[in-house]
């Protein structure tokens, strides 16, 4: 038995995992920068206690950072700015008495989806999550790939138009619209032309970022999560125009991408952690 916890920009889920299904589940606000650092990490330790229980024998921990998995350090993390350099796994563990385990959330996503979803057929699969940023998790050859620094896959951070991928492919193009994925999506539903034209807007951008993905690592498949991928619908024809654009025909033909519906696929991945 284990527990299972997805850090993320907006929410703190934990859960805990035995046999592969999430048995006990919590969702709670994120720490982001509401807390010190200090308070920070009583909030996370005591969120996890709440599920520990005597048959517990490790902790997963997903980190919208960059993390040395042996180490168990967290570095910069996204919307806690007093993270900079955090050495989790070793604090946690002498504060719970409990292995502890930590990687970067998208991995956690993608793990999660590989060995629990329809990802498990896929040797080459790619998780992306566009939700408050813009990330990704690989699986290559069957197997979590975090890069010589635990940096693999960060996507978002490659330079596009005047800002980068994130910039373009996550919440932030919604804000600078001046609305909400949320609401523009409801919008879209009632038929509203310039709501449905941001989400077409959109939808060139996701496309552009995909097609980085495939020169990149040429995966079998593509998974999207995140709150954003929720509206697939709105965005998925201008996504798929877009990749028309790339370069080796057959390929499209053989990539399949595809919109999580394993609602804990960040808190299973976590809880898979063994390093």
């Amino acid at each position: 038995m284990r527990i299972g916890v997805d850090l993320g920009g907006t929410n703190l889920r934990l859960g805990l995992v035995e046999n592969g299904e999430v048995i006990k589940k919590i969702s709670l606000p994120s720490p982001a920068n509401k807390m010190s650092y200090e308070q920070s990490i009583e909030y996370l330790k005591d969120s996890v206690e709440c599920l520990i229980k005597p048959k517990v024998d490790g902790i997963g921990i997903g980190v919208p950072s960059i993390v040395d998995t042996k180490k168990g350090i967290v570095y910069d993390v996204v919307n806690i700015s007093s993270w900079r350099e955090v050495h989790l796994k070793k604090i946690l563990e002498e504060l719970l008495h409990i292995p502890v385990f930590v990687n970067n959330d998208c991995n956690c996503f993608v793990l999660g989806e590989h060995l629990y979803g329809p990802g498990r057929k896929y040797s080459h699969l790619a998780g992306v999550t566009l939700g408050t940023g813009l990330g990704m998790g690989l699986i290559l050859n069957g197997e979590l790939y975090e890069g010589n620094n635990g940096g693999a896959g960060e996507i978002g951070c490659l330079p596009y138009l005047d800002q980068n991928l994130e910039y373009y492919c996550s919440a932030n193009f919604f804000a600078g619209k001046d609305t909400t994925g949320k609401i523009a999506s409801g919008q879209a539903g009632e038929g509203d032309e310039k709501a449905l034209a941001l989400w077409a807007e959109f939808g060139m951008h996701v496309g552009n970022m995909i097609l980085s993905v495939m020169y990149s690592y040429d995966p079998q498949a593509i998974v999207l999560g995140g709150g954003l991928a929720a509206s697939f619908r709105l965005f998925e024809p201008a996504m798929r125009e877009t990749m028309r654009n790339y370069a080796y025909k057959r390929a499209l033909d053989r990539i399949y991408i595809y919109v999580s519906h394993l609602a804990d696929a960040g808190i299973l991945g976590a809880s898979s952690l063994t390093k």
